[in-house]
């Protein structure tokens, strides 16, 4: 692994993306540093901080577009596919390695907090969480970028669509409030997402009779639940999908000035999540 980590490092930096990148980021965070915390005198790093949340959107999917879709389209995966290191040490080394280039922006960030020490009062645990948990959300968005990079050949249709995946967490808390409150809505709605997990288990097993199965099973108990006890129903979408929301680790800092532990949680499961469905992935290319 460390090899494979190696050489998409260097490949970062002979391509000019991660030198563009660590500039791009540190940049744009810097200008809402002297804007907030320089100019209108405001003590917390985290406000710069979340202003930045948006621009991840942009930088991420150009950080992870080629991490396997330049791979496929020159045809050197089959290279790696066949170098004596397993799957999971391609997908680890290629996932770090990018998770390194995203690392030095954020060690830069830490020096800032000492910048607002130096012309006054400043809150350093605080500042410093608020730095954590920006970092962890932003390995989590590496993790998306990287696996839908795994599914295509195209570097722009890796970007387009992680942008879009990403625009959809980062929008996750306000598009909950239009998800529906009633009983037969929510059923709607998780049998939809149930019938997507069944589809997903077919395509990665090529089982159509596991993947019917799921099916079954999902419906029947939703019918019963539905009938039996339609209040368990009322309003589960928003209450379940809402506490999945990537960002809440970050908010809670910012709004709160409080570490949430179970958003640090789902942040590295999400991760593992998103790791595993990329060595799937590429599992299910190699036999095929």
């Amino acid at each position: 692994m460390t090899g494979i980590y190696k050489r998409e490092l260097r490949s970062y930096f002979y391509s000019m993306i991660g030198y563009v990148f660590i500039a791009f980021l540190t940049a744009f965070v810097g200008i809402y540093f002297m804007v907030y915390n320089l100019n209108m005198g405001y003590p917390y790093f985290s406000y710069a901080l979340s202003g930045g949340l948006f621009i991840l959107l942009i930088a991420i999917p150009v950080l992870t577009m080629k991490s396997f879709s330049e791979e496929r389209r020159s045809k050197t995966d089959q290279l790696l596919l066949t170098a004596p290191v397993t799957l999971g040490q391609i997908v680890w080394g290629k996932y770090l390695a990018m998770v390194s280039i995203f690392a030095v922006p954020n060690l830069i960030f830490c020096l800032f907090p000492l910048v607002i020490k130096a012309s006054g009062n400043a809150y350093f645990k605080v500042d410093y969480c608020a730095i954590l948990a920006y970092f962890l959300l932003g390995c989590v968005y590496i993790a998306v970028g990287m696996f839908l990079s795994s599914l295509t050949e195209s570097q722009i249709i890796a970007a387009i669509s992680t942008f879009g995946v990403l625009l959809v967490l980062y929008l996750w808390n306000g598009l909950m409030d239009f998800l529906p409150s009633s009983a037969g809505g929510n059923l709607a709605g998780v049998l939809l997402l149930w019938t997507l997990l069944a589809f997903a288990v077919y395509q990665m097993t090529k089982n159509w009779i596991l993947g019917a199965v799921l099916e079954v099973l999902g419906a029947a108990a939703g019918a019963a639940v539905y009938f039996l006890r339609p209040s368990w129903l009322e309003g589960l979408l928003s209450d379940v999908m809402g506490k999945l929301s990537l960002s809440n680790g970050f908010n809670s800092v910012l709004n709160n000035h409080l570490l949430d532990f179970g958003s640090l949680f789902l942040g590295i499961s999400a991760i593992a999540l998103f790791v595993f469905l990329t060595i799937q992935i590429i599992q299910r290319r190699r036999w095929s």
